[in-house]
């Protein structure tokens, strides 16, 4: 979701004093908590304190700030979400088994309107039908999945380049 004029400025200016970090949010859905020990042949032995390290890690060696959320809670994800407007630059989420059937995540992410990135661990089109489904798949500027925990770093990434384009056409 690109923003452009005056709305896009505003948001550009918005989580970050001037020459502070811009700061992403990532969201870990429901099960994540587990990762490691939760069907490791699909998810991987990575656990999820490795991801946020690593992510932590990144964020530094990008110049971002990361801040990362994990609840198994659908209203705790919508909330969290909805506190990042006007404070993040930039959403990274993984809804997990949520992806398939929340329409309030989907809600809270269009009306947080902050570059958001899917990722998800697994490929989900290599697994059962039902998961093929994402609720924000249209609504969201990308989607990473099939990397396993690569796919977050991946995601920072493309969120990095999601802040630098806003920026840019902010200054345009």
């Amino acid at each position: 979701m690109a923003t452009t004029g005056k709305a896009g400025a505003q948001k550009a200016a918005a989580g970050s004093a001037p020459g502070a970090p811009a700061t992403v949010l990532v969201i870990h859905g429901p099960n994540l908590n587990l990762l490691g020990q939760r069907e490791p042949e699909i998810y991987g032995h990575t656990r999820l304190g490795d991801i946020d390290r690593s992510l932590k890690q990144l964020a530094r060696e990008l110049g971002l700030k990361v801040e990362i959320f994990q609840s198994n809670s659908e209203g705790a994800i919508v909330d969290r979400i909805q506190q990042a407007r006007g404070r993040a630059r930039a959403l990274v989420i993984n809804p997990a088994a949520y992806t398939h059937t929340s329409v309030a995540i989907r809600d809270a992410i269009a009306g947080c309107e902050l570059p958001t990135v899917e990722v998800h661990l697994s490929n989900v089109y290599q697994r059962e039908p039902f998961r093929h489904h994402s609720t924000i798949a249209d609504i969201v500027a990308g989607r990473i999945m099939g990397f396993g925990a690569e796919g977050y770093l991946l995601a920072l990434r493309a969120a990095k380049r999601l802040i630098e384009a806003e920026h840019t056409a902010a200054g345009a």
